[in-house]
């Protein structure tokens, strides 16, 4: 397939996916998933492109489905957040990796992996779903979304168990974040609640033009 003609594709797919979404009332990112999926086994090619903006339109999507969690919701359910998250992750993964390492015969390591491939969730493609069906707003929507994070961060912790090496770059990066994470939570108001700021077309507040109507 000629290289030129994969934007128009894409453009194509989209656009259908549009259609099928609003025909079917289903979630547009589900859509889009499918037949991206098709598409690909069909012969079209992912170009850098494609993927810098797959990534880069990933990284914005979990940072505003960050943006949407009701930190009050998860602190008073935290056991149930947590509960879910935790077993939609462990049950799939304990799940695969006794089929494949016993039963397909697969080593240890190619296990591992799929076990963890198979146990993670979107959060980006969860978020686009409950602001899609309006649930995001509701408390079983926050209560999901609470849980998915908990589901990506084992997803995050199992890869960094099983599969990366520590160096001193390891320690002094965990240092550095932690050192930032907690200046962050202790200093961030003064710039996000400063009068001058607030109320303004540059206001840096996290999420709050997705949040209001337009």
């Amino acid at each position: 397939m000629q290289v030129d003609n994969i934007p128009l594709i894409i453009g194509l797919l989209v656009f259908l996916s549009s259609l099928i979404s609003l025909r079917l009332g289903i979630s547009v990112a589900i859509i889009e998933i499918l037949l991206g999926a098709v598409a690909g086994n069909l012969g079209l090619g992912s170009e850098d492109w494609i993927l810098y903006l797959a990534n880069f339109g990933g990284i914005i999507l979990t940072f505003l489905a960050g943006t949407e969690i009701d930190v009050n919701l998860m602190r008073e359910k935290f056991k149930v957040s947590f509960l879910i998250g935790a077993l939609s992750f462990l049950v799939p993964f304990a799940g695969v990796f006794i089929y494949t390492y016993y039963l397909a015969d697969w080593n240890l390591t190619a296990a591992l992996i799929a076990g963890v491939a198979l146990s993670t969730t979107s959060l980006a493609v969860v978020y686009s779903v409950l602001v899609e069906t309006n649930l995001s707003k509701t408390e079983i929507g926050k209560l999901i979304m609470a849980a998915t994070f908990i589901t990506d961060m084992g997803t995050a912790l199992a890869l960094s168990i099983l599969f990366t090496k520590p160096t001193v770059y390891t320690a002094i990066f965990v240092v550095v974040s932690i050192i930032i994470v907690i200046l962050a939570a202790k200093f961030s108001h003064r710039v996000f609640d400063d009068p001058k700021l607030k109320n303004k077309v540059i206001e840096p507040a996290p999420g709050r033009y997705v949040k209001e109507p337009l």
